[in-house]
């Protein structure tokens, strides 16, 4: 793994020269997680798997980008950027990128709010580098079997494996979907896509309470170890 941030110019230039490299970008957000969470919970977890990602295959790792489009979260904190915006600091980021020769990216997801914007962003930056540069789009939630939630017991149990910020004695039940039928369960997913918390009413969706570090671990281990099989197999 090459940290970017962290590293020097000749250094960086003569790593790139010598074979040809891959880079991660990872995106999170900034946005309420009950009140047991910290407000950088997304990009606290996607830093982390993207890290171990790189350190795994091999990867230019660059810094993550912390605002993320939060807006269905309000009136609670959260500090956003439009899909516009988003996609044009990630169109800028990885042409910079294809100019310095690093033409193969991925874009590790942290935040579900983030998803529509990044949904067509690999033709977008295909289509204005001329088709030099590939960009792959990858959400970490989606390479895991448990169910992704809010500030649940997933995401808690990630947080106590990566962070020290996370406050147990706070963490209280929220929606709780597991058990409602097809139909409802849809219903409900698409209002907290708008408002939601009008869909939970405490901002936590899922439950944190049995959350625990071990757990945390586990699920990591188990993301790491699909997104670098999945990266292992991308095209060039």
């Amino acid at each position: 793994m090459i940290d970017i941030q962290n590293n020097f110019d000749p250094d960086l230039r003569k790593i790139i020269k010598t074979k040809k490299q891959v880079a991660i970008i990872p995106v999170g957000s900034l946005e309420q997680h009950g009140p047991h969470l910290p407000v950088s919970t997304d990009s606290d977890i996607v830093t982390e798997i993207a890290k171990r990602v790189a350190k795994k295959c091999n990867l230019l790792l660059l810094p993550t980008i912390t605002y993320g489009i939060s807006f269905e979260h309000a009136p609670f904190f959260n500090l956003s950027v439009t899909r516009t915006t988003l996609q044009n600091q990630l169109v800028d980021i990885c042409i910079s990128l294809g100019e310095n020769k690093i033409r193969k990216i991925i874009i590790l997801n942290g935040h579900h709010g983030n998803q529509k914007a990044l949904s067509g962003i690999a033709d977008k930056i295909s289509k204005t580098s001329r088709d030099r540069n590939k960009v792959f789009v990858i959400s970490y939630w989606q390479y895991m079997k448990r169910e992704f939630d809010h500030a649940g017991f997933v995401e808690t149990s990630l947080m106590l494996a990566v962070s020290n910020k996370v406050k147990m004695d706070l963490a209280r039940k929220g929606l709780v979907v597991e058990k409602m039928p097809p139909k409802q369960k849809s219903k409900i997913s698409k209002l907290a896509s708008i408002h939601f918390i009008k869909a939970t009413k405490t901002g936590v969706w899922g439950d944190p309470t049995k959350a625990t570090k071990k757990d945390g671990k586990m699920i990591l281990s188990e993301i790491v170890h699909n997104i670098a099989k999945k990266v292992s197999k991308l095209p060039y």
